[in-house]
Parts: C-alpha cells; sequence; structure tokens
C-alpha cells in the first residue's frame, strides 16, 4: 500500500509500531527511525545508493532489525505542489519497496532547506554538513509525518 493520505496510513498501523523515514537522493538515502508510539524521530544510517537490489536489501535488514512496520518517503514536490520528474524516480522508488510495509508518501518541501539552516545555526562546518544532512532531512520528514499522524 501506497498513500499520500496520514488517515489511511494511521488506518494500516492500528497498533503503531517503528516507522523508517527515507529522504531519497541521486546518490544517497538518508533514514530516520521513530520510536513505536510516534513520538520522536532521529537520524539513523546513510545508504549510498548502487544498485537498486543492493539498496532495497540494506533498507530490508534495516527494517528488519529495527521492527520497522512503516516507511514515510519524502515525495520531492515544486514549490507550487506539482510533481518534477524527481517526483516521479520517488514514486517508483516507493512502488518498488512496497512489500516492504506499508508506505506514506509525505510532502518534503523545504526539509532540505530547513535542516541546512538548523545546522548553520548550531555551527557545523561545511564537511560535516555534507555528510549529516540527508539523514537530519529524513529526520525533519518524519518528524513531521508523526506529528501529523498523532494529532487528534
Amino acid at each position: 500500500m501506497i498513500t499520500l493520505d496520514r488517515n489511511v496510513f494511521r488506518e494500516a498501523l492500528p497498533t503503531g509500531g517503528r516507522l523508517l523515514g527515507l529522504d531519497v537522493g541521486t546518490k544517497t538515502i538518508g533514514t530516520a527511525l521513530c520510536d513505536a508510539g510516534w513520538t520522536f524521530a532521529s537520524p539513523a544510517t546513510l545508504v549510498r545508493r548502487t544498485k537498486f537490489a543492493q539498496d532495497k536489501a540494506l533498507l530490508a535488514d534495516l527494517i528488519a532489525k529495527q521492527s520497522v512496520k512503516g516507511l514515510v518517503i519524502g515525495l520531492p514536490l515544486n514549490l507550487d505542489g506539482s510533481e518534477s520528474p524527481r517526483s516521479q524516480s520517488t514514486r517508483a522508488f516507493a512502488r518498488n519497496c512496497e512489500d516492504l510495509g506499508p508506505v506514506l508518501l509525505w510532502d518534503e518541501r523545504w526539509s532540505t532547506v530547513a535542516v541546512e539552516r538548523f545546522m548553520i545555526e548550531q555551527d557545523m562546518s561545511r564537511a560535516k554538513r555534507a555528510e549529516k544532512i540527508d539523514n537530519f532531512a529524513a529526520a525533519h520528514i518524519l518528524q513531521a509525518a508523526i506529528d501529523a499522524l498523532t494529532m487528534a
């Protein structure tokens, strides 16, 4: 199941469970995990993209080790909300990962900008930012999604 609707996703996971957030790029996949109660998201492992089968195997291993019940994948939309070639690529990635668990596609506009601004405020060097930005963006995306999922 792949959805843009947080209510449909929440209904697919009536007992909650850990979620894996993904910021899918062309060279890396930033990952983040949240607790089973959907309270907080934390950056996890950076996956350097190779062949899709290998990337998926790494994600499947992380999902199994962390008892993940669902995926939140950042959907890169244009500023006006329309889809771009990157959006279509992300949708294809989601379709190929659908067998790993329910998938929620989450609007990721501004996530990288917000994370980079935070890192600059923390006086993080360019090298450190480059190394960590994808995982922090994944955590930002996942946190926004779990905040929306737990709203009354």
